[in-house]
């Protein structure tokens, strides 16, 4: 495989946005295999794609964000993958300081939009959210856990597409999965433009969507992160119920023992949970040492 850089933008009825944008992505990265996944589109994007020479992966219908994001990625050849929204809020200018962090060491760099740039202020404190509860979650600051603007080496990307949902929380997942997995992650300040057209995005669906996804990837990847919290919950109330019916009534009643119950069960759930997260990722690394030593133990 050569060291060819691809750039995939997943585009459902964007037509108006993707013409200005790939001129400017063919005229600044000549070189590049530009892959537009149409997820669906009833306007001109084939026919834009065929003018400007660039590969074409059609959805007879439209599957969703994730999944343009991961027929993308199967279709592409580089072993350096960028992705971008094809509604011309990223700048393809911003595309060579996310590969500079590439060349630095880094495994993905993602391009954190500044305060200003989000796209509404309830959608700013909402990823505001996001970043401090992912952050929390994976030990490591999260400065934009849902932007769908990135640089990404390959073969790390797609040990993870099994995992990535179809729907506009795709971000989400392999942001915290390459957290887990040891994988460095860098942010690299952005400003967002303003889309021409009707977003795609559903505030509160999607919102809801991408807190399951948090949990999700956290009950995968960081179990005890979910589950203590709630075991000591289930301990103080026991505790506290413990405490108010021995003061009024001088005894220790059911409740009290069955609260104390499931904060022990809760804290064993994460407790095995944890370990076998270990033991998937240890296993994991074996395999992907072992395939990159030839396919065989010496």
């Amino acid at each position: 495989m050569s060291n060819l850089l691809s750039i995939i933008l997943p585009a459902c009825n964007e037509a108006v946005n993707l013409r200005p944008l790939l001129e400017k992505l063919t005229a600044q990265f000549p070189d590049a295999e530009i892959v537009v996944v149409n997820d669906g589109s009833i306007d001109d994007t084939v026919e834009i794609c065929r003018y400007f020479g660039v590969q074409a992966v059609t959805h007879p219908y439209s599957l969703g964000n994730g999944a343009a994001i991961k027929a993308g990625a199967r279709a592409a050849i580089g072993e350096t993958l960028v992705f971008m929204d094809a509604d011309g809020q990223h700048d393809p200018a911003d595309i060579p300081h996310l590969l500079m962090k590439l060349n630095e060491g880094y495994s993905m760099a993602v391009g954190a939009r500044r305060d200003h740039s989000q796209a509404s202020w309830g959608r700013g404190i909402a990823n505001r959210i996001y970043n401090r509860l992912a952050s929390w979650m994976v030990n490591h600051p999260v400065l934009d856990l849902t932007s769908g603007f990135r640089a990404v080496r390959a073969d790390r990307f797609r040990e993870f597409l099994y995992l990535l949902p179809n729907g506009f929380s795709y971000p989400t997942t392999i942001t915290m999965a390459f957290f887990r997995s040891g994988y460095p992650v860098a942010y690299v300040p952005i400003i967002a433009g303003r889309r021409e057209g009707k977003s795609h995005i559903r505030p509160l669906q999607d919102g809801v969507r991408f807190l399951l996804i948090i949990f999700k990837v956290g009950t995968l990847y960081s179990p005890l992160k979910l589950f203590f919290p709630i075991s000591l919950g289930f301990f103080l109330l026991g505790l506290w119920y413990y405490t108010h019916t021995f003061m009024t009534q001088g005894r220790f009643t059911n409740m009290g023992a069955l609260l104390f119950s499931v904060s022990v069960v809760v804290f064993l759930i994460g407790l095995v949970s944890e370990q076998i997260t270990s033991l998937f990722y240890q296993k994991s690394d074996d395999g992907i040492a072992l395939d990159r030593s030839g396919g065989g133990f010496k």
